[in-house]
C-alpha cells in the first residue's frame, strides 16, 4: 500500500509536470507492454514531451485548480497522459502515429491552451503541421518575394547582355 507521504509526493510531481505543459492528452494504455510504453515515452521525449501512466485519483487531485482540470472527465479506466512542453502539435502527432502502428490504445481527449479537446479534435491536431514544418513554410514565404526580385534583376541583366551581344554581332558582320 502506498503511504500518504508517497501519494502527496506523487500529486506534487504530477502538478509540477502539468503546470509546465503546453498540451496534455489523455489516452488509455490497455494492451500495451512495458516495452511499448517505454518506446512511446522515448518518442515523446525526443519531441520535448513525456508520457506517464497515472493513477486517476492522484491525477484528479493534482490538476484541481489548474487550467488542466478539464482532463478529469477523461480520467476513467486505465489512463496515461502525453504531455508536450514546447510544441503543442508534436505530442498529438507522436501519439496518433503510435496508435496507428500498434492498433492497441486510443485517445480519450486532451487540453490545449485551456480548451478541452475531444478525441476527434486531438486527431485533427495531429494532422496540423508541426513547429519545424511551420518555420519552413514561413521561411519559404519570406524567401519567395526576395527570390522573385533576384530573378527579375537577373532577367534585366540577362536581357541587357543579350542585347549588347546582338549589337556586337551586328557590328562584326556589317
Amino acid at each position: 500500500m502506498a503511504t500518504k507521504a508517497f501519494k502527496e509526493d506523487k500529486v506534487k510531481t504530477i502538478n509540477e509536470v502539468v503546470s509546465k505543459a503546453k498540451v496534455a492528452i489523455v489516452s488509455d494504455y490497455k494492451g500495451l507492454t512495458v516495452a511499448e510504453i517505454t518506446d512511446l515515452r522515448r518518442r515523446l521525449q525526443e519531441e520535448k514531451g513525456d508520457f506517464a501512466v497515472i493513477k486517476n485519483t492522484l491525477a484528479k487531485i493534482a490538476i484541481k485548480g489548474t487550467e488542466y482540470e478539464g482532463l478529469k472527465e477523461f480520467l476513467t479506466g486505465p489512463s496515461a497522459i502525453a504531455i508536450g512542453f514546447e510544441d503543442q502539435v508534436s505530442p498529438a502527432k507522436v501519439l496518433a502515429k503510435f496508435i496507428k502502428e500498434k492498433k492497441k490504445t486510443e485517445i480519450k481527449g486532451g487540453i490545449l491552451d485551456g480548451k478541452i479537446l475531444t478525441a476527434d479534435e486531438v486527431k485533427e491536431l495531429s494532422n496540423l503541421p508541426g513547429r519545424e514544418e511551420l518555420y519552413a513554410q514561413m521561411l519559404g514565404s519570406i524567401n519567395s518575394p526576395a527570390q522573385g526580385i533576384v530573378n527579375t534583376v537577373n532577367g534585366v541583366a540577362r536581357a541587357l547582355v543579350t542585347a549588347i551581344d546582338a549589337v556586337r554581332k551586328q557590328k562584326a558582320q556589317g
